[in-house]
């Protein structure tokens, strides 16, 4: 499955949310994980400002902070 992941940097929130999808990976989520960088498009960035991380599957459903790694891997599911 693709994911993206709407971060910028110097975000320790994205970090984390970042290391949960890497644990889902881990424990046998087959993910291929996209790190979408908000601050290189206005568009993205008056979209997620104040709401990164979030994680967003291809259907277009997303999963906004915070979340655990059990509802994680449900929205995954």
């Amino acid at each position: 499955m693709n994911v993206k992941l709407y971060t910028t940097v110097g975000c320790h929130l994205c970090e984390d949310a970042l290391a949960l999808l890497q644990q889902a990976s881990q424990s046998g989520a087959d993910l291929e994980i996209s790190e979408i960088e908000i601050s290189d498009e206005d568009e993205l960035l008056d979209r997620y400002g104040i709401r990164i991380p979030v994680v967003a599957r291809d259907d277009g459903v997303e999963l906004g902070w915070p979340f655990t790694l059990e509802e994680l891997n449900t929205f995954l599911t």
